[in-house]
């Protein structure tokens, strides 16, 4: 059985021992219920409660999950799995995404992993990078701003088949990431 590495901080941010929590969850009859369905019932017990209480729903909701085994860290509710991996940086927001969409434009690693043509937008809040990988899954990188001027970008890969493919992805991005922020 293995579980959420974030239980600690679940405990801290809604006031409630972890033991407390799977008693809830056995009230509800969360073994037999959705990821959707546990997360909204937490969602209702949480409400108004503390900031961020969706946020912190779904956490309780992946916790309890892993849990009972129904699934282990990195995945998905659909049996996928997803990485990320990010670095800070000195550089602001759109800079980073500019310097970012150079360099993959040109890295041979990056250029193997992508199926499709990227496509770029954003908000104030983020600038997000979007392309398929060769195998199906879904790329972002994503520039998303600090409060002082800086900026950090992150690399999400989503929907890859197995824990094997998630552990790669996840060593490959470390490195291109790392490889990204050395050269400025």
């Amino acid at each position: 059985m293995r579980t959420n590495s974030r239980i600690q901080a679940i405990e801290r941010a809604t006031g409630r021992p972890w033991d407390e929590w799977l008693q809830f969850m056995d009230g509800i009859g969360a073994k037999n219920l959705s990821h959707h369905e546990i997360a909204t019932h937490v969602w209702y017990e949480l409400e108004g409660k503390l900031n961020n209480y969706a946020w912190w729903a779904q956490s309780v909701a992946v916790a309890y999950e892993q849990h009972i085994g129904r699934r282990i860290p990195g995945q998905r509710p659909d049996g996928t799995f997803q990485t990320s991996v990010s670095k800070a940086t000195k550089l602001p927001m759109q800079a980073l995404m500019d310097q970012w969409v150079t360099f993959a434009a040109e890295d041979n690693e990056v250029l193997a992993l992508i199926a499709d043509a990227p496509r770029v937008s954003g908000t104030e809040k983020r600038i997000t990078w979007r392309t398929k990988g060769q195998d199906g899954s879904d790329i972002r990188i994503t520039s998303e701003p600090k409060k002082d001027g800086t900026a950090s970008i992150i690399a999400v890969q989503m929907g890859l088949q197995t824990e094997a493919l998630n552990n790669e992805a996840k060593a490959t991005w470390t490195t291109i990431l790392q490889r990204f922020v050395e050269g400025f």
